[in-house]
Formats: structure tokens, C-alpha cells, sequence
């Protein structure tokens, strides 16, 4: 395939940025999308200029660094999928793309398409731990009975990576699905309620103090999201929030 693609170019933070069209060409339909950046990179650094500058790790799915928006959806046109993990194959020979960061107040750019999420690390520090000793003692795990539906919906809500794409796609930039199952993973279970009252109560004022803004319910969310974290750990983070709060 060959494609043009028009890319968010920002030098430094404080630096104004720019849309820049490019040009590929000879695209297989089986690269990843990152191996299609990775093509144009190489073409950039052949002609000495300066490389697009984006997010990446593992590539597999898992680590939520590669976030792009691309052609105004979170990660891109697929569903349940990182940018990583989208292929070629979803677009046409011809196509037009455009790449731009997640654009959040709370995500300020770093570099082209690079952002700084440094805010959901510190909204995991507020409360996204147990103090629990869980270490060296495998026989409390048969000791404390939990239902399967509560460790399902648990271990469904740790499936978060923290990518970012619900705050990306929310017209308010909001965090909120990204707390709830942060808070969700640990109020399902026994050994999270210990402290369950000053988390939710320590990472909303977290994330309000971050300026993330509020949930809009219209569920952009949780349809962007890779992992498909439920709406209904939002309702259980509002309970959560309002039995603290009392």
C-alpha cells in the first residue's frame, strides 16, 4: 500500500506543534501499525531528518505505551486491540491517516506523539496498593473463600494497562474508568477492604487534583478501551466514593 500520513510534529513541550504529511510506500498489509512508523523512520533518518518520536515496549498488547490517536479513535479503527496490535490490513491502499497524541490537559505532549501520563502513576500512588502481607503464606488462599463471580470481576478489572485511551476518547478527559478498576480490583475482594475508605477517597482527589474532568456517561470509554474495562466499575467506584464519604 502506499498512504500518506499526516502527523502531529511538536519539538518539546513548550514548543508549537504542527500537522506534517508524509509520504510511505510498499506498506504490507501485515505490518503492525508501529512497524509502519518504524518504515517511516527509517525513510526520515535516511534523508537526515529528525525521526517521529513515539511510545512503545512490549508491542504485544500489554504495556498501553503505544497510544496514538489515529484518524480521531483511540488507538485506531479496531476494537480491543493497543496501537501496537493494529495491522494494516485495516486500511486501504491510497488512505489518508492521521496520527495525533491523546490530547488531555492532563497529558501534556512531551514529543510528537510521546505524552506524559506521569498523572496516572501519581493516582496509583494515592491508593492502588494493599498493605496486606500476601507474601510467603500460599495457605491463606484456600483460608479465605472468595465467590468466583467477585474474583472474575476482580481480575477483570486488573486487566487495566493505563494506557489512557478512555481519557483520550472522553470529551471531559476523564479518568474515571481508569480509577474505577484500579479501585474496583481491590473493593471486590477481602483483602482490600482494610483500606478501602482512604483509597477511593485519596485517588479521586487525586485525579481531580491532576485536572482530569468528570465522567460524561456516554460510554466512549469503555468502547476505545483495549481491554474492555466495564462501565459498571464507574457505578461501583460512585458507591464506593459515597459509602467513604459518609
Amino acid at each position: 500500500m502506499d498512504l500518506t500520513l499526516k502527523i502531529w510534529r511538536q519539538k518539546s513541550p513548550d514548543s508549537k506543534g504542527k500537522m506534517v504529511d508524509y509520504k510511505v510506500t510498499d506498506i504490507s498489509e501485515h505490518m503492525s501499525f508501529l512497524e509502519m512508523m518504524d518504515v517511516l523512520n527509517e525513510q526520515l533518518v535516511a534523508k537526515n531528518e529528525e525521526p517521529v518520536a513515539f511510545d512503545h515496549d512490549c508491542r504485544e498488547g500489554i504495556c498501553g505505551m503505544c497510544s496514538m490517536y489515529i484518524n480521531g479513535e483511540a488507538h485506531g479503527p479496531d476494537r480491543g486491540i493497543t496501537t501496537c496490535q493494529l495491522h494494516m490490513r485495516m486500511f486501504n491502499d491510497g488512505d489518508t491517516i492521521t496520527i495525533e497524541p491523546f490530547r488531555a490537559n492532563a497529558f501534556p505532549v512531551v514529543k510528537d506523539l510521546v505524552v506524559d501520563r506521569t498523572s496516572f502513576e501519581k493516582i496509583q500512588q494515592a491508593g492502588g496498593f494493599i498493605s496486606v502481607n500476601t507474601m510467603g503464606r500460599t495457605t491463606d488462599a484456600n483460608n479465605i473463600l472468595i465467590s468466583k463471580h467477585d474474583a472474575d470481576e476482580a481480575m477483570d478489572a486488573a486487566t487495566c494497562i493505563g494506557c489512557g485511551a478512555c481519557v483520550a476518547t472522553c470529551k471531559n478527559s476523564s479518568a474515571m474508568l481508569f480509577v474505577s478498576a484500579k479501585v474496583s480490583q481491590f473493593a471486590l475482594l477481602p483483602q482490600g477492604r482494610v483500606e478501602a475508605a482512604d483509597r477511593v477517597l485519596n485517588m479521586i482527589k487525586q485525579m481531580d487534583e491532576e485536572g482530569f474532568g468528570n465522567c460524561t456517561n456516554t460510554g466512549a470509554c469503555e468502547v476505545e478501551c483495549p481491554k474492555g474495562i466495564s462501565l459498571t466499575n464507574i457505578a461501583r467506584l460512585n458507591r464506593e466514593y459515597l459509602k467513604a464519604s459518609l
